[in-house]
């Protein structure tokens, strides 16, 4: 068969990955591999396969960092809380953005969303004696489930394609009503699919919180990026969208790397509502010798982890929240450059047979952004993403997230527009060897 990348050469380079499954592979061994075949073919791949970010940090950021390091602050441990200015624009930029109330203290930085989530499921696990387990709405980031897998910790899971809108309470009570859900936990917007919840859904999630007693924590790594909305105006509506309108139960996972493209030095920040913060849960002193969840979860999992963070690195993300506060600066408009990718990558697939997965949010067609999701005729996800390597185009399949669905999920990140002409033709040549019956 005519392949863009030469067949044989493919085939053995999959041979020797030692993967038994192509389409089952983490999204490092899919770069390894894709690594292995471009240099072995000498010929560039369209890559898909890796969610990092495609543009150049905020420049707010960079500036404020230098200062703090020549200031000397490399040479200094930082406060496990977090420096004052960081936690201070942290709590007006969810009033300004998230419309809603937390106090400086209950803003933690992290490393990244990555340690704060891991630090929240350790926390967790032993929040309740008669609850050990967290819910996933899926589809979702694979490695929070790792994270679960490495600490023995119980976890259920479903996929949210069916059960939009108002079909969203029951499926959630089915597991709530058990008793045995301390936490519930989803992206929003969503990686891998990049479908949104909607405000009704939040309002269902939050109300269940409630009657239930379970915290929600919701990871917007990705801040923003539902740009069907313009929340770029400090203390104006429209806001990013938030369960916390709809509970007191609630840690927000917020990331400098996807909004500020700041992801090279691990930033994140873990926002815990006041009530929580507050909070004592008698079955947490056994593990942490205290039964505050703020004290546990800072001075037990987060100091466990890794004693602070980046000291340098917070006075960048405090500068670059002071500039989205004080609106001097307007991180919307540059990831917009993200959604227009997306629309353009989105119509050549589909102009070639492909069909989007993950489609709608609700009745509304889902957001053009950092993600997408595709699937092609006669093909699982699996295999898609096998064939699709002798395209020179690579993505991961949505198996590996959650998703019960045929498909992949792609990144238009580290795609240059001008690659657009050689995805086409690569689809084109795709379509013509792999006709729709």
């Amino acid at each position: 068969m005519n392949t863009p990348i030469k067949y044989d050469i493919v085939k053995q380079k999959i041979k020797e990955s030692g993967l038994e499954n192509v389409g089952k592979a983490s999204i490092r061994e899919i770069k390894r591999l894709i690594n292995e075949i471009e240099e072995a073919s000498g010929e560039k791949f369209v890559r898909m396969e890796m969610g990092i970010p495609g543009l150049p940090p905020a420049s707010v950021g960079v500036k404020a960092q230098i200062e703090a390091l020549q200031k000397g602050v490399a040479a200094i441990y930082p406060d496990i809380e977090g420096i004052p200015a960081l936690k201070n624009e942290m709590a007006r930029f969810c009033k300004n953005f998230l419309d809603i109330d937390v106090p400086a203290s209950s803003c933690i930085p992290t490393v990244g969303s990555m340690q704060a989530s891991f630090a929240v499921f350790m926390t967790f696990k032993h929040l309740c004696t008669t609850k050990d387990t967290t819910l996933f709405i899926d589809p979702g980031f694979p490695v929070q489930k790792q994270q679960h897998r490495i600490m023995g910790a119980k976890y259920e899971t479903f996929d949210v394609y069916d059960y939009r809108g108002d079909k969203l309470k029951d499926k959630l009570e089915s597991y709530l009503s058990k008793g045995n859900i301390h936490s519930i936990v989803y992206s929003n917007p969503n990686n891998p699919s990049w479908i949104c919840l909607t405000e009704n859904e939040l309002q269902i999630i939050g109300e269940l919180a409630n009657k239930y007693n379970v915290v929600i924590v919701e990871d917007l790594a990705y801040f923003g990026m539902d740009l069907r909305k313009n929340i770029s105006t400090p203390g104006q509506a429209p806001y990013q969208a938030t369960v916390a309108k709809y509970t007191d139960n609630y840690v927000l996972l917020l990331s400098s790397s996807k909004a500020f493209s700041y992801a090279g030095e691990r930033l994140g920040v873990m926002v815990i509502s006041d009530k929580l913060f507050q909070g004592h849960y008698p079955a947490l002193k056994e593990n942490f010798g205290t039964d505050n969840l703020a004290r546990a979860i800072v001075y037990g999992s987060i100091y466990a982890l890794s004693s602070g963070t980046s000291h340098s690195t917070q006075y960048a993300m405090a500068a670059i929240l002071k500039a989205c506060n004080d609106g001097t600066y307007n991180f919307i408009d540059d990831i917009r450059e993200y959604a227009e990718k997306a629309h353009i990558m989105k119509q050549l697939f589909t102009d070639n047979g492909f069909q989007i997965v993950y489609d709608k949010d609700e009745d509304q067609d889902v957001s053009d952004g950092f993600y997408f999701t595709i699937t092609y005729p006669g093909f699982t996800g699996e295999e898609l993403i096998e064939e699709l390597l002798y395209y020179g185009i690579s993505a991961i399949s949505l198996s590996t997230t959650g998703s019960t669905r045929y498909g992949l999920r792609a990144c238009v990140s580290l795609v240059n527009r001008n690659q657009f002409p050689t995805l086409k033709t690569r689809l084109e040549t795709f379509k013509q060897n792999h006709p729709v019956k």
